[in-house]
């Protein structure tokens, strides 16, 4: 999707999958990927100790936990975790994302285990 001359559709995007916990990448930035992801649960404390991480909720309510407190975000909402900032998003509900980051970036940052995988291109 990353050579398309047109505008993307989130909400149809979203409709394309099901899956929780799993970047789906929309589009290149210069060397970032924007990505969209469904959250639903608790993921896993992690840190990503070179880049900064994006987190923009389109639907839902996402928590990221901090270790010095939690910051909420609704719809239309978005966070910017400092690089080195251990972190661990939550939601209750399905919620949908939008995430901003530097190519390559591990979605579990240095925690790893079963929950680490590239993101997927949609096509």
């Amino acid at each position: 999707m990353t050579t398309r001359k047109e505008s993307v559709n989130l909400a149809h995007v979203l409709a394309q999958f099901n899956e929780f916990w799993a970047q789906k990448k929309l589009a290149d930035l210069n060397d970032y990927e924007v990505k969209v992801a469904k959250l639903k649960g608790e993921f896993v404390w992690h840190a990503h100790e070179d880049t900064d991480e994006l987190f923009l909720v389109i639907s839902g309510r996402l928590v990221i936990q901090l270790r010095d407190g939690d910051v909420v975000l609704e719809p239309g909402e978005l966070f910017v975790v400092p690089r080195g900032v251990e972190h661990c998003p939550v939601a209750d509900e399905e919620t949908a994302v939008l995430l901003v980051e530097p190519a390559g970036v591990r979605n579990t940052g240095d925690a790893g285990g079963p929950l680490t995988r590239a993101p997927e291109t949609l096509g």
